[in-house]
Formats: structure tokens, sequence, C-alpha cells
């Protein structure tokens, strides 16, 4: 078992690892609005309270004065208690519920050095003198007294059940704080759950804890102890002594000192034998070590939900823009984009259905046709190409908009989600630049269109055919066939929209040859469809953006499960 010593090797290690702990539950965050982060946030707090304001304090110090706090429930008396055994008003009673104020920390002055400064509670201010309007939560008042034996601190808390949360959250910190929990109750609140949910955690961790049972009416006196004596029992409890206070008037605000006597002896016994004192701070300063192991555990599974969520966050956003790559491919292959205003114009452009019904006969007529087009009337050429530039505007743009809505509409029920998009409500659709952007990107496109038709005439003779077409007739030609070919003509490919793509690709196969001609089209899909995921991909970086603005750390539980591995093998 691990036994309080003074210093030494051992000593030393279990310091650093323990302060290695602290650091690393310092710097772990849990910022998505998981289910129950709150439980988890406040455990966080209240383990870093615990190490700063009482392991580390104390692992540094095992020869410091016993601090024992005085807890309880609203109007149990701590103050009028702490004030008659130290024989005069040293802490305020709230007559006004509920009182905030400083917590008081009475001490004798030879031990005033050991409180003066921030060795223990390093997040509270000190305040000495009169009670003014500086006394608070944030702050401790220090009263150095004659009346108190040295070796041993009262610090009266705030009331565990206040209507403040403040006040609340201070009691709970100095209680884990305590080398020794004085809990204070009355005859008529002492079976109240919120002090037996702390006095349940006080067991867990092996705090040391003394109960004192004030305005116990003399009639009730063997019952109610009795009874309170079985519920300590119950919570394995039943080492901690029990002091009762009968109910009596006061006397100048205190208690009469018969009625707090056995108390006083008790707490001037403690602080008179040191190996009493070293017994109280290894029961306690044991019980707070060893649930290191489960509280660090705990933090690290919230903080593993925390990874979880965030991946899920991308994972949607990843997913959406994915799928939404995957449906402009399918309108590449699937003829979509050859239908309406691009069927209209490419009708204009070769003629009419007479037209088509010679597709079969000559290809020589289509060449003559279309070639007579291109010298003649280049005016039907740019509006095909302009067709086809919004077709596939459209067709990307409407895509990147469902993707953005999709991943908006999956955040709102993903842990995270709704915070992000409330933070970075232009999330909620796709950037306002899109459509420029898109437009942008059709015409970079047809730019490579183009120098692939100027690349492919090698030759003297098909660099002739380009000439005598027009290279940018032939892209527009090449782009529709873009659109309606995966690796030539097949039977059932010969009715889309009307025999479009027979055409086109009976022309091109007339200028390049039938295998220059699907290369070519092959290539004029992979660098469009590179050209939008790169869009894409730019789009989704803004959720993922998002989602990195909550700091999750994936390495953050396997830092505290080290840690607390290490304060393990020190202990």
């Amino acid at each position: 078992m691990w036994r309080v010593s003074g210093s030494g090797e051992g000593g030393a290690r279990l310091l650093a690892a323990v302060t290695r702990l602290r650091d690393a539950v310092d710097a772990a965050s849990l910022p998505v609005d998981v289910a129950r982060v709150g439980d988890a946030r406040t455990e966080r707090e209240r383990l870093l309270d615990q190490l700063d304001d009482y392991v580390i304090p104390r692992l540094t110090s095992l020869d410091a004065p016993l601090l024992a706090v005085v807890g309880g429930s609203t109007g149990a008396g701590k103050s009028t208690l702490v004030n008659s055994v130290v024989g005069r008003e040293v802490s305020l009673p709230g007559v006004l519920r509920p009182t905030t104020r400083s917590p008081v920390l009475i001490h004798h002055p030879e031990d005033a050095g050991w409180f003066s400064d921030q060795r223990v509670l390093p997040r509270l201010a000190r305040i000495t003198g009169k009670h003014s309007s500086s006394d608070g939560p944030g702050a401790v008042r220090l009263v150095s007294t004659d009346a108190i034996t040295p070796g041993l601190a009262l610090l009266d808390a705030p009331d565990i059940d206040s209507v403040v949360a403040a006040n609340r959250d201070l009691a709970a910190q100095l209680l884990a704080a305590a080398d020794l929990w004085i809990f204070v109750t009355t005859a008529a609140r002492y079976a109240d759950a919120v002090p037996w949910d702390l006095l349940r955690q006080a067991s867990e961790r092996g705090t040391a804890v003394a109960v004192v049972l004030d305005r116990v009416p003399a009639e009730s006196l063997d019952d109610i102890r009795t009874h309170l004596a079985a519920m300590l029992r119950e919570q394995r409890l039943d080492q901690a002594p029990i002091f009762t206070i009968l109910e009596s008037p006061l006397e100048d605000g205190l208690l009469p000192a018969a009625q707090t006597q056995r108390l006083r002896d008790w707490l001037g016994a403690l602080a008179g034998d040191a190996q009493a004192r070293a017994d109280v701070v290894r029961q306690t300063l044991t019980g707070a070590l060893a649930s290191l192991d489960s509280r660090a555990a705990t933090l690290a599974e919230a903080s593993e939900v925390q990874v979880e969520a965030a991946e899920a966050l991308v994972d949607t956003a990843a997913g959406a823009y994915d799928d939404a790559l995957a449906r402009v491919q399918e309108g590449m292959h699937d003829g979509t984009l050859l239908r309406g205003e691009v069927l209209a114009r490419w009708q204009e452009f070769v003629g009419t259905g007479e037209f088509f019904r010679q597709v079969e006969s000559t290809v020589s007529r289509v060449r003559d046709r279309v070639t007579a087009f291109f010298k003649g009337e280049p005016a039907k050429a740019e509006h095909l190409g302009e067709a086809l530039q919004t077709g596939v505007e459209a067709l990307v743009t409407n895509r990147a908009d469902l993707a953005a809505h999709s991943t908006a509409r999956t955040w709102r029920d993903l842990p995270g989600g709704s915070q992000l998009l409330g933070a970075a409500p232009a999330l909620l659709r796709s950037s306002a630049d899109l459509d420029a952007r898109t437009a942008r990107l059709v015409r970079d496109w047809q730019g490579d269109i183009l120098e692939m038709v100027r690349n492919e005439g090698r030759d003297r003779r098909t660099t002739a055919r380009i000439l005598a077409y027009g290279v940018n007739g032939l892209g527009v030609v090449l782009m529709l066939v873009t659109f309606a070919s995966t690796a030539g003509i097949t039977g059932a490919e010969v009715g889309i929209a009307g025999g479009t793509a027979v055409v086109g690709q009976k022309l091109l196969e007339a200028v390049f040859g039938d295998q220059a001609v699907r290369e070519l089209a092959r290539q004029a899909r992979e660098r469009l469809a590179e050209r939008v995921a790169a869009l894409y991909a730019a789009e989704r970086a803004r959720y993922e953006e998002a989602v990195a603005t909550l700091a999750v750390r994936a390495g953050q539980a396997k830092e505290l499960e080290q840690a607390a591995a290490d304060v393990r093998s020190a202990r």
C-alpha cells in the first residue's frame, strides 16, 4: 500500500507524475455539446480543483497544518458552530438566505505562512481585516487567532445546497481541498439528499469525515443518533465520529460551551498529535490519489466521445460532397446535359431531322454540312458552347448546393452541429461566390478542351482537318461528346437526345479517328472531374475548418490515460 512519506525519490516521482496528470487535465477540452458533456466538464473542473487545491499542495508539504473544512446544508449552523469552537465571532452567520460571502479560514498565527500564500486554494484571493464588499466566492478570508491550536485550521464553507450556483460550486471545491470534512447537519435535515451525495463521494474517495448533529431535541437524541449512525454505516462511514449538540439558546451569539466541549477537545487532541494528524492526511490523500485513476478514465472516455463527434461532423460533409461529385460524374455519362437548350442549339448547329437521317449514309455529308456551317455561321457554334457551359455550371452548382443543404440538415441532428451552424450561419448554404468560381471552372475546362484539340493536331493531315473545321468548333463538339459517351457509340446511346451523340462522334472520328476520339473524351471527363473535385474540396473545407475551431484533440484521451498510469505506477 502507498504510504505518506516526507521526502525521498519515491515522493518526488509521485509528485512529478501527479503534476503531469494535472497538466493533462488542464489541457483537456470538451468543446462539443455531446450528451452529458456538462457532467464531464464539471468533473474535469472538480478534478483540476482537487489536484491544485489539495493533492499537489499536500504532496509538496506533508507537514503542513491539517485543514478541516466545515460544510453542510443551508441553515445548519456552520458559522455559529465555528464561532463557538473558537470562542468568538470569526465568521459572520448568514441571517438572510442565500448568503454570498467569502469562506473563512481560521488558523493559529504560527501557521499563517501556510495559508497566506497560494499554496492551497491558489485560485482564491486572500482577504484580511474587516468584512467588506470585496468579500465573495472568489476569495478566502484569513483569520489568525490564538484560540485555535497550531497544526489545525478550520475553514467555514458556503452552503452545499445554496440556491446560488457559485456558492454550491465553491462549497464542493473546498470540501475536495480538505484533509478532514466536518459535516454539519440538524436533527430536522440530517437525511437530506444533497449532503448525502457528497458524503457518498467522501466515502468513495476515502476522505476523513466527522459529523456534527446540531439542534437535537433532548427527547429525540438517542433515536436520531442511532438512525444517523446506521446511515453512515450504509455509506461505509461508520468510523466517522458523531458529535451531538442539543437544541439550546445561544449565549452572546455562541452555543453553550458545554455543548461544543467534546468537539473542541477532539480537535485540540488532533491538532496536538502529529501521528494522529498524519493518519488523517494519509487516509484522505491516499483516497484522493486512488480516485485519480477512475476520474481520469472518465475524462478520457469523454474525450473519445468528443473525437467521435468531431469525426462524424467531418464525415458528414465529406460524404455529402463525395456524393455530389459522383452525381456530377453520372451527369457526364447519362446524357442529362444533352437536353433542353443544348439539344435545341445542337439541332440549330447541324440542321433538322432530315440531317440526322443522312448520318448513317455518309460521313462526308456530315463533314460538308458542318464545314459549311463553321465557315458561314460561326455564331451558332458560340450559342452551342454557351448552352453547354450553362448546363455544366448548373449541374455543378446544383449538386454543391444540395451537398451544403444536406450537410447542414444532418449537422442539426449531430452533437456539435447546431453550435457550429449557429456560430457560422454561412455554412447553411454554399459559398457566396460559388457561382463565379463555377463559371471560371467551366471556362478553364473549356480551355483544357481547346488545348487538347490543338495538341491532337500533330501531323499535317490532322492539322489541316482541324483548320478546316476550326479549333473552337471542334472543341464545342468534343464537349458535347464528352457528356454522351463512355467508350464509343453503343446501341443505347444512339437514342440519347435525338441522336446527338452519334453526330458529334462521327464528326470527330472523321477528323481524329475513332481511338483518338475515345481518348479525348476520356481525358475531357477526367479533367472536368478533377476541377469539380477541387471545387467541392474547397466547399467541404469550410465545414472541416469549422470543426477544427472546436480544437478537439485526437490524442487527448491517450495523454490522460498515460498520465494516470504514471501516477498509478508511482504510487
